[in-house]
């Protein structure tokens, strides 16, 4: 008789999870309290016919999905199209705007135009990140992380010195760049890792090599896609879905988990992965179990929260692209109110994704569809008036740039979501929208472990474990879990 593996949750690390697990002969089912898959990559559709993602919006590091399919014999293009968007994306500054061109060779020629030697800087810097990325991608995010002895290697040893670990991402940039706007590009990646460039370790330019030199992508119908074919590939396997229903608690003997209680219900399993909120999770736990106490995550650095707008617009906006970044304003001063003095920001930086622009199919024909997001500190005070005090800020800025008047009038859709919505919806702590900070001190064996150290049956998935926060550290965080939980023996 197979094994029963229960998944708790069915984000992208929940959906690897689960892939994985069913291919190496197990029963796997899949709990989510919601009506649908995905976790924050829901998505969801008006009356007015506006077709909205709920999170993320980048498709970077495309090969990571392409690898996730590809162990299982498929490809995204058997499941939808995915386009390179050019240009990738916008960046607006307070006395001009850059576009980022999808050709590198176009890339280097606009580098060397903002600054003289820039180009080949440039150059020198996405070798170095193309190195980092192929080495972290391959050797170190793909690592349990029980234990330090995993990076013992003499792969790793000969790549330290070269991977920058001990240096910092701000330090980092400035050796290649002096122009303040060419730095900003290039730091702009790492803010939602968790932390001010000055705490990121350089190890992360593999970053700017994974979105600028591999490209933006966006696939047809949206983001959501990829969420519908990973569930296709589960199935595939196998796996059973089971939506609405939510795990209340988590019942165990003599240091095993023997049940999920889900709905009221006690239904017995094998083997439990646990891709919902860490925190959460071990709350269902009697506390002398649990890996962590409340004093440990309140010591912890998270990601930001978020204020996000969904928004339909009833007419196009000319002048914006499908990705455009409004950084008006100081770096520093936004990053100091997320990780510093934990504040509503006074100049905010923000985020518009207009994917109308791209695909046809997410708003009525002559209509817009918009996604405002705002980086937060986490456990902010957040009500309806000062959601709608920054809407008004975005919708100004949006309106100087594209020449538009009166945007709010033409809000035919609004929904608006912030930390009590990350709360109320993911159990996440703080309200935080992408997990657990990447800083140095959280790094690999320094996250919260994968597997629940007194109770041999349960284990962790997701953004507040390794590798970290990013759509495609979780597909690889379900497919670590994935294999340390399959090596149980009952």
């Amino acid at each position: 008789m197979k094994k029963k593996v229960a998944i708790i949750g069915s984000g992208f690390s929940g959906l690897s999870a689960a892939a994985y697990t069913a291919k190496a002969g197990y029963e796997v089912h899949v709990f989510e309290k919601h009506n649908q898959p995905g976790g924050r990559a829901r998505q969801f559709t008006t009356e007015e016919g506006f077709v909205f993602d709920m999170g993320p919006s980048w498709y970077w590091m495309s090969d990571i999905m392409e690898d996730f399919f590809a162990d299982f014999g498929y490809q995204t293009s058997d499941f939808f199209d995915l386009i390179s968007l050019n240009p990738q994306f916008e960046m607006i500054f307070s006395d001009e705007k850059m576009s980022i061109p999808e050709n590198f060779e176009e890339l280097k020629i606009l580098f060397e135009k903002t600054e003289k030697g820039a180009g080949v800087q440039l150059e020198k810097f996405m070798q170095s990140a193309k190195y980092k990325y192929e080495v972290g991608m391959q050797d170190f995010v793909t690592k349990p992380c029980h234990s330090w002895l995993e990076f013992v290697s003499p792969k790793i040893a000969k790549s330290a010195l070269k991977l920058d670990l001990l240096t910092n991402f701000r330090s980092y940039v400035g050796k290649y760049f002096k122009d303040e706007k060419l730095r900003t590009l290039m730091e702009f990646p790492v803010i939602f890792l968790g932390a001010s460039p000055q705490n990121i370790p350089a190890l992360y330019s593999l970053m700017n090599y994974g979105g600028y030199a591999l490209g933006t992508h966006y696939p047809m119908g949206g983001f959501y896609q990829l969420v519908l074919a990973m569930q296709q590939v589960a199935e595939k396997q196998g796996v059973i879905f089971h939506f609405n229903k939510t795990v209340e608690k988590i019942n165990t003997n003599n240091n095993k988990i023997t049940s999920l209680q889900i709905n009221g219900e006690n239904i017995a399993f094998d083997t439990v992965i646990a891709s919902s909120d860490y925190h959460h999770t071990e709350t269902l736990l009697d506390e002398s179990l649990r890996n962590y106490t409340q004093k440990y995550w309140q010591s912890r650095t998270f990601a930001p929260s978020s204020l996000i707008f969904y928004l339909g617009i009833n007419e196009k906006i000319p002048h914006l692209k499908h990705h455009t970044l409004f950084f008006e304003n100081d770096l520093d001063e936004h990053i100091d109110c997320i990780y510093g003095e934990k504040r509503w920001p006074k100049n905010p930086l923000f985020y518009v994704c207009c994917p109308s622009k791209t695909d046809d199919s997410v708003a009525p024909k002559g209509k817009e569809n918009l996604f405002l997001l705002m980086p937060l500190a986490i456990d902010m005070h957040d009500n309806k008036a000062i959601r709608e005090k920054y809407l008004r800020e975005m919708l100004s800025r949006i309106e100087k740039h594209t020449g538009i008047n009166a945007l709010a009038s033409k809000i035919e859709y609004q929904k608006s979501y912030c930390v009590n919505d990350f709360v109320q919806d993911y159990n996440a702590y703080g309200g935080n929208a992408y997990g657990l900070a990447n800083t140095l001190h959280q790094t690999a064996v320094l996250k919260p472990k994968m597997k629940n150290k007194k109770l041999n049956n349960l284990f962790y998935t997701g953004q507040l474990t390794v590798p970290g926060p990013g759509v495609p550290p979780s597909i690889i965080s379900g497919k670590i879990v994935a294999n340390e939980a399959t090596k149980f023996k009952k």
